[in-house]
C-alpha cells in the first residue's frame, strides 16, 4: 500500500490526519534520507503492520541501503532506551540515575549514517514512546550540531501524524472483525 492508498484507507472522520500525512511526507523541506528515516522509524515504533507495510516499499526506494539499515536501528534501539530511561526518570528514588546502564549502545556511537540523521530518527522515535529523558538528549545534541527548532519540529510532526494513522488504522481494522 502507498502513501495514496494509506491516506485514502483513512476514515472520513480523520480528514484531519489524511491532510497531514500528505502534508508531513509529501510537503516536508527535509532533505530525502532525513525525511524517509523518520518516516521509517516511526513506521516501526507505531507498531502497526498496516502503517509499516505501506510507508516502508517507498522509504527503502528513496534511503540507501545504509540509511535503511540504520533508521530500523534507529527505531531498534530506541525501543529498548526509550523504556529504559523514562522508568528510570518516572522512578522516585533518583540513586537509579547513578546506576550504569550495563546495556550496549554501540550503534548510537556508529550508526552507519550522518550521526545528526540517527539523532533526528532517534528524537522521533522517542516521541512516540514519549520518552523525556530520551527527547530531551537527543535535540540538545541536534541543536549543538546547529539543527534548527524547525528540523527537529518536522520529525516530531511526522511522528505524530505517523502514530495517529497508526492507531486509527489500527483500530478501525478491530472494528471491521468485530
Amino acid at each position: 500500500m502507498a502513501l495514496d492508498e494509506l491516506k485514502s484507507a483513512l476514515p472520513d472522520y480523520a480528514k484531519d490526519l489524511k491532510l497531514n500525512l500528505g502534508s508531513v511526507i509529501g510537503n516536508s523541506e527535509l532533505p530525502q534520507q532525513q525525511l524517509w528515516g523518520t518516516v521509517l522509524a516511526t513506521a516501526i515504533a507505531s507498531r502497526s503492520a498496516i502503517v509499516l507495510r505501506a510507508l516502508e516499499p517507498e522509504a527503502r526506494e528513496n534511503l540507501s541501503p545504509e540509511a535503511y539499515q540504520a533508521a530500523k536501528a534507529a527505531a531498534a534501539i530506541m525501543a529498548m532506551n526509550n523504556v529504559y530511561y523514562r522508568t528510570r526518570h518516572l522512578l522516585s528514588d533518583p540513586e537509579y540515575g547513578n546506576l550504569r546502564a550495563g546495556l550496549r549502545m554501540n550503534v548510537i556511537g556508529n550508526p552507519g549514517v550522518d550521526k545528526t540523521d540517527f539523532e533526528l530518527w532517534s528524537l522521533a522515535v522517542s516521541a512516540i514512546n514519549g520518552c523525556g529523558m530520551c527527547l530531551d538528549s537527543h535535540e540538545q545534541v541536534l541543536r549543538t550540531a546547529g539543527v534548527e527548532r524547525e528540523t527537529v519540529q518536522e520529525a516530531f510532526k511526522i511522528a505524530a501524524v505517523v502514530q495517529a494513522v497508526a492507531a486509527t488504522l489500527d483500530a478501525e481494522a478491530v472494528l471491521a472483525d468485530a
